[in-house]
This record gives structure tokens, sequence and C-alpha cells, in this order.
């Protein structure tokens, strides 16, 4: 497998993607060339579900970080206590 030529996607990169994501940024995140995830494509050996909606090709991202064994979203107390403060200004 050839190399992605670019950096790896980072962590705080890979919890920011939207739910789909495009073959380049999913090689980017894999750490492969995009050559190479076209011929893993190609022999059906792509790590993850991948969609076809028209001539283009979609990733799952939830797909995408089970490959990458990153189990679920860090989540940081600032942000629970932001959600708290959030709901209480809802009542």
């Amino acid at each position: 497998m050839t190399e992605c030529k670019g950096p790896t996607l980072t962590f705080p990169e890979l919890f920011c993607l939207p739910v789909t994501v495009d073959l380049r940024t999913a090689a980017r995140a894999l750490g492969i060339s995009v050559a190479t995830a076209r011929r893993l494509l190609q022999r059906d050996a792509f790590p993850c579900p991948v969609l076809r909606p028209g001539y283009r090709y979609r990733i799952p991202t939830s797909a995408l970080m089970r490959v990458l064994q990153v189990e679920s979203r860090p989540v940081h107390v600032d942000d629970v206590h932001a959600g708290i403060e959030f709901a209480a200004q809802l009542d």
C-alpha cells in the first residue's frame, strides 16, 4: 500500500467529520493514497462499507471510525457543563 502524501487526519479533525466523507478524506484518515483506496475499491477490499450515490463514493464516518478503532467521541467536562447551562435556559 502506498502511504498518503499529506498528513493523516488528527483526532480533532476526525471528530469534526460529517456523517459521510469522500474517498480522498477516507484515504487520508487511513493513511493511504487515493490511488491505493481506488485499487482496494476495485478489488472489493476497502476496509469499510462504501456508499455509491451516483458516480461518487461516500464512506460512512462511523464505519471509518470503527476501522480506525476509535470507539467513541471523547466527552469533555466543559462540554457537559455548557450543555447543562443551555438546557437550563430552555426552561
